[in-house]
């Protein structure tokens, strides 16, 4: 009989690179900031997305596992059903609040074709159509395509970590294969509504089911090896990528492929998973579960921002999107405007997730 896991101790490490990763996707969503060339990704072939499908997939497929262990599959992916219908439900609030603020930002504050221009056109010629096609989480004007990656992920773990019970890594070989499917070319999910798929799910499922592979590993004490060869090997990769961002940049001379290396984020590009595997490998490898600087001030901030993710993330996306559009409004001042806003911006995000902190044990009480 195989023996219960006890449930990990939290990772404070996990938590503050979440935190980071939700300053770095705020920043990043703020077209043309200069500030953009502060955040991991301007650096790398890969970003915060990446990141985040792992280190979902990583959690939950913990989570699943020790319920699983404790309580049977049955009810482990009752669980995991409950968490994938919230996050569903989140999707579809944030979806239409943020269809009302591009038609006020249209019709009232007269936002040159804001409709148009960020996917909402449909809705505004289809209205029932577009409400129904919502639903679907393939209408995806601009930033609403994010969130139904990880509802479609969620949904793939239960069933995914019932298979690795059974069959171990070889469970992740159905996926790896449609993955590369989505990458050749033969299989792509479609947009609806006139909009493109901004993460392609039958690509980006890959990323979140090793994530869970390992958020299983893990509870059970199998971790990977710290190998001073892998560590290397990682430290090659991202160095390649920095210097194909030189390349980008402008500020080395290259070949015309560099630039070519981002492109294809919606399937989830060979070189950017690679990129995004060796980062997380080499900050498990370097960066401790505990340290100093976590428990200082920018180090609690961030911890806090990282534990209510979702919450943050949704309302980065308004706050994200109200800054561009000033910027926009005033070309001749937008950097400095940009600073004005998004530094203060990324305080009333630690205060959201504040309060979000404060909250969350009157919600478990109630329950």
């Amino acid at each position: 009989m195989t023996a219960i896991p006890s449930r990990p101790p939290r990772d404070l490490r996990l938590d503050v690179l979440r935190g980071w990763m939700q300053v770095s996707i705020f920043v990043s969503h703020v077209v043309g900031t200069w500030l953009a060339f502060g955040i991991h990704a301007a650096w790398g072939l890969s970003d915060s997305s990446e990141m985040f499908i792992l280190l979902s997939g990583m959690t939950l497929g913990s989570v699943f596992a020790l319920k699983a262990a404790k309580a049977g599959p049955v009810a482990a992916q009752q669980d995991l059903g409950m968490r994938a219908l919230r996050l569903y439900r989140t999707h579809l609030l944030v979806f239409f609040i943020f269809a009302a603020m591009v038609l006020l930002a249209d019709i009232v504050f007269q936002v040159p074709i804001a409709v148009e221009r960020f996917g909402w056109q449909y809705l505004v010629d289809h209205p029932f159509q577009a409400v129904a096609l919502a639903f679907t989480g393939l209408f995806q004007p601009d930033f609403m395509g994010t969130l139904p990656v990880f509802v479609f992920g969620m949904l793939l773990l239960g069933p995914f970590l019932i298979l690795v019970q059974r069959f171990g890594a070889w469970a992740l070989v159905p996926s790896f294969l449609l993955y590369a499917a989505v990458n050749l070319g033969w299989i792509s999910t479609p947009g609806l509504g006139g909009t493109l798929i901004a993460f392609d799910p039958l690509a980006w499922q890959f990323l979140y089911l090793l994530g869970g592979w390992l958020g299983w590993r893990a509870l059970y004490g199998i971790g990977f090896p710290r190998s001073p060869s892998l560590a290397v090997l990682a430290a090659l990769m991202l160095a390649f990528g920095f210097v194909t961002r030189l390349v980008q940049h402008q500020f080395i001379e290259g070949p015309d492929w560099a630039v070519m290396v981002f492109e294809h984020k919606d399937v989830l590009a060979p070189p950017r998973l690679l990129h995004a595997l060796a980062l997380a490998y080499l900050v498990a490898f370097l960066v401790p579960r505990r340290a100093d600087w976590m428990e200082g001030l920018a180090g609690r901030a961030l911890a806090t921002i990282g534990r209510n993710s979702l919450r943050v993330f949704c309302v980065g996306l308004f706050f994200a999107w109200i800054i561009s559009r000033i910027m926009e409004a005033h070309p001749e001042q937008a950097q400095l405007i940009g600073v004005l806003l998004i530094l203060p911006g990324i305080a009333a995000l630690w205060t959201v997730a504040l309060f979000s902190e404060r909250a969350r044990p009157r919600v478990v009480a109630k329950a």
